[in-house]
């Protein structure tokens, strides 16, 4: 009976180490979810799991001292186990301090110090006066995919957070995952973050913090924005459903607090004084001579016009003139060729890749995704034919491919047509989309030479739908409206000089040689003490 005892005295020891194990990996479980980093279906199985092990562990030892205490009383009295005891409370110590330090920072992160040598963690004064201001709680939603790094957007977030007296709070979204929700928000593409406040929603276009500010403005100053899309000519669709159609950009534009209409110039020979942007969608019959006008005239006023003009074989016109193109290249020095592109590096040689952007630019900026245009026609700067006049070439194929301007539409025609580059055709890196601005008015322009990338079927496809989005709301002058001059951080400039020769000598020297060294000779030395005494 004894030697059974004997056996299975050990048990409660076992059972506790293994519910020890479990207890290290499941509040490693515990951080990672307090992370944000993973989310398990049921968290609360998780935190009854690591309550559950964390008891056993401790019942195992205390079952253990009950079953075997003489065991447990010579143990107690090696020396060996007061030393180890000794570190054991120490290092206990040194743990709960931690927990206590690192607890109360999270409970009043604001009262932390930026220790960082140009406070990278300190929100501008701009940015803290408007948290202070806020009239009601906002919630940003962040669209995140698995791919797309969301390090600094969580602090900028956080950081946010920690500085609005709870009236700032924030989530992230999968939005391949989710692609309802996302397609709900009006979110196309990756690292968007939606702001609501009140039922009104804003988007930021990537996580810095001057751009979450102009949004938290737009939602604080709301402004009536239409767009306006021309109607009459053939163009795409807002209403309806595929290639031709936009309701994808509608939806879009609606769910940014755009009021989205129709228009047709000949019929009422203005455009709208509600009017912000009109938007000329791929028109299959040229514009007249007098919608041309009016719409110049609004430009002259101000106003925002985005024109996407698909190659001559894709439309109606034949022969007949084209004022709108005409009036482009007369008044803007914008040419749009007469050919579509032909680009080798995408696997349909015959939809371009936009793969070059103005960095520079607000409609551009940022972007992270290539474009695709299905046959598209490029474009041509004459910036000798312009004044007071900016112009900057947004979208470009890449330099790096073989791209052309193809003017023999006779091979659309086949379907195993075989093309190439000829003298008469235009070698990239060739033009697929051009802003323009006049400095004396801040009328803006918009010109593609496609219009089937903002299409339903291409709208959600890589950038497509983000840079539409981007042209309409650059149209629209809102960033005029919601300006924000964040006080600039200095930047510091840290030069590395290199060690010379002599240097690294003594640093190769002084790490291979003199810190073994040492160790060496305390070891010799305690042996030598050791000698001595016998």
């Amino acid at each position: 009976m004894k030697q059974l005892q004997k056996s299975y005295r050990f048990l409660p020891l076992y059972i506790s180490l293994l519910a020890l194990i479990a207890t290290l990996v499941l509040g490693t479980v515990r951080v990672v979810m307090a992370l944000d980093l993973y989310t398990p279906p049921n968290p609360d199985r998780i935190n009854l799991a690591l309550s559950l092990s964390a008891a056993i562990t401790v019942l195992g030892v205390l079952v253990y001292a009950m079953v075997a205490p003489d065991a447990v009383r010579s143990f107690l009295s090696k020396r060996q186990t007061r030393y180890g005891s000794n570190a054991l409370v120490m290092s206990i110590a040194f743990l709960g301090i931690l927990f206590v330090a690192n607890y109360l920072a999270y409970q009043n992160p604001r009262d932390l110090a930026d220790l960082t040598e140009d406070k990278q963690n300190t929100l501008a004064p701009e940015t803290l006066e408007t948290l202070k201001k806020l009239p009601a709680p906002i919630t940003a939603t962040a669209y995140y995919s698995p791919q797309m790094p969301r390090d600094s957007a969580q602090q900028l977030l956080q950081n946010i957070k920690n500085n609005s007296n709870g009236r700032f709070d924030f989530r992230f979204v999968d939005p391949v995952a989710n692609p309802v929700e996302a397609k709900n928000a009006g979110v196309t593409g990756d690292g968007k973050i939606v702001l609501e406040m009140n039922g009104r929603r804003e988007l930021a276009d990537y996580a810095d913090e001057a751009e979450l500010l102009r949004a938290i403005n737009r939602l604080l100053n709301p402004e009536a924005r239409t767009v306006y899309f021309l109607t009459g000519h053939g163009e795409m669709d807002i209403n309806g459903f595929g290639q031709t159609a936009l309701s994808r950009a509608r939806e879009t534009l609606e769910s940014k607090n755009y009021a989205v209409k129709t228009l047709s110039l000949l019929a009422d020979n203005r455009v709208p004084e509600d009017a912000d942007v009109v938007i000329v969608a791929g028109p299959i019959k040229p514009l007249t001579q007098i919608e041309v006008d009016l719409l110049n005239q609004f430009i002259d006023q101000g106003g925002g016009v985005v024109a996407m003009l698909a190659p001559v074989p894709l439309t109606d016109f034949g022969d007949q003139p084209e004022p709108l193109t005409e009036s482009l290249e007369q008044r803007w020095g914008i040419r749009l060729r007469n050919d579509f592109i032909v680009d080798t590096s995408s696997t349909m040689p015959q939809n371009a890749i936009g793969a070059a952007y103005s960095p520079s630019h607000p409609i551009t900026d940022g972007m992270m995704f290539f474009t695709i245009f299905p046959l598209a026609r490029s474009i041509e700067l004459k910036q000798e034919t312009v004044e007071e006049t900016i112009l900057t070439p947004l979208v470009q194929t890449s330099p790096s491919s073989q791209a052309w301007g193809e003017t023999d539409f006779s091979v659309l025609e086949r379907e195993t047509a075989q093309v190439s580059l000829d003298p008469e055709d235009a070698p990239g890196p060739l033009i697929l989309a051009v802003a323009a601005e006049k400095l004396s008015t801040q009328g803006r322009l918009v010109v593609f030479g496609n219009a089937i990338f903002a299409g339903d079927e291409g709208f959600d496809v890589y950038g497509n739908g983000d840079l539409f989005i981007n042209a309409v709301d650059w149209a629209a002058n809102i960033d005029k409206e919601t300006t924000v001059d964040i006080t600039p951080r200095p930047t510091l400039e840290r030069t590395f000089i290199p060690p010379s020769q002599l240097q690294w000598l003594a640093i190769l020297l002084g790490s291979v040689c003199g810190l073994p060294g040492l160790v060496l000779a305390a070891g010799v030395a305690a042996w030598i003490a050791r000698r001595r005494r016998g």
